[in-house]
């Protein structure tokens, strides 16, 4: 009998040891690293940002839903989009969708504010996922409703990965951008513009390059804002966990040619413009 309760421990030791060494040496199973995410989100993100406000999950798939890599090939530029289901009238529109990554160190990816003059609450960006977690968006209708969505993505160190070689050509072009209509313009209909900023959205976790102890500290675009013809289009509050180099798909409803306007600010209060002139081909 004692044979068998020592036995009995052993085993009980030897699998509390794996599973302890599987979480902590990063290769715990994926559902498990599923529940850790959704316990951040629970426990905190989830009150920090909306208190005690209803949160519609299932529903909302018929509204919008978000596409992201089960597991990313670079995890400091993850492509992830957001597909809405509904037009923006002024009468009923998504008038916020804020972006989370649980369990990077800093959470809320951007919070974008749309306008009717969008046509669409649709969006793609590129993001830094630090290790595996959902990334979430969450639409605020203007009526109030919340709506959810996530998505699990697979990958490892985003945030404190030493910044590529190009980081530098990002720092000399600072603030430096480049837009464009994807397709061909359509008047009085959503149009695609996509937008890039020079920037090197520094984490202030990375050191500068692989071997080294030199971290610089965080320094990254924090606002971006667009309008078309003076009409408001797209507002944000963006954080590091936004890729280097910002890239920014959106659609807005131009009801005639004119000019696209993008500002932005960053956490130096440095402040750059652009404007871009939207035509019809001939």
């Amino acid at each position: 009998m004692k044979f068998f309760m020592y036995l009995f421990k052993t085993c009980l030791v030897i699998s509390t040891s794996f599973v302890f060494l599987t979480v902590y040496a990063g290769v715990a199973p994926a559902d498990y690293r599923q529940k850790l995410s959704d316990k951040a989100w629970e426990e905190n993100l989830r009150t920090q940002n909306f208190q005690d406000r209803e949160i519609i999950e299932g529903a909302a798939q018929d509204l919008f839903e978000l596409k992201a890599p089960y597991t990313a090939e670079d995890a400091t530029v993850v492509p992830i989009s957001i597909h809405t289901k509904m037009p923006q009238t002024a009468d009923r529109y998504i008038k916020r969708m804020t972006i989370f990554v649980d369990k990077n160190p800093l959470p809320l990816v951007g919070q974008f504010d749309f306008t009717p003059h969008s046509g669409k609450a649709d969006l793609a960006m590129r993001i830094r996922v630090d290790t595996f977690s959902y990334v979430r968006a969450v639409a605020e209708l203007n009526t109030g409703e919340l709506y959810m969505t996530k998505s699990f993505v697979r990958a490892k160190g985003a945030c404190s990965a030493p910044p590529p070689a190009s980081m530098e050509d990002s720092k000399r072009l600072l603030g430096k951008m480049k837009m464009k209509v994807v397709g061909d313009l359509k008047l009085g209909e959503p149009n695609l513009m996509q937008v890039m900023v020079r920037h090197p959205n520094i984490t202030g976790m990375a050191p500068l390059r692989i071997g080294s102890h030199v971290i610089p500290p965080a320094f990254f675009m924090d606002t971006f804002e667009v309008s078309y013809n003076d009409k408001p289009i797209v507002k944000a509050v963006l954080t590091f966990s936004i890729s280097m180099d910002p890239a920014l798909r959106f659609f807005f409803v131009p009801e005639e040619e004119g000019v696209m306007t993008v500002k932005g600010t960053d956490t130096k209060k440095n402040a750059f413009s652009s404007t871009h002139q939207v035509t019809l081909k001939s």
